[in-house]
């Protein structure tokens, strides 16, 4: 089940230009979206734990996001 709100994926396509965005638009920016989260959550959480920290900072989400 999707996490992200649906409203907020179709504004997030509205704000890039786009003037009507279809269902299936907003379902498959949400799996993509979703999918790119969470591997970037899964690198940000390796880079805490290399630095031998439980908490994932901004620091680590900004770092694993440049990959």
């Amino acid at each position: 089940m999707a996490e992200l709100p649906r409203a907020a994926v179709e504004r997030l396509i509205r704000k890039a230009g786009a003037t009507r965005v279809s269902d299936t638009a907003v379902d498959e920016l949400i799996d993509i979206l979703e999918d790119i989260s969470e591997d970037i959550s899964t690198q940000a959480i390796k880079l805490a734990h290399h630095a031998k920290r439980k908490t994932v900072t901004g620091e680590d989400i900004k770092m694993a996001a440049r990959g």
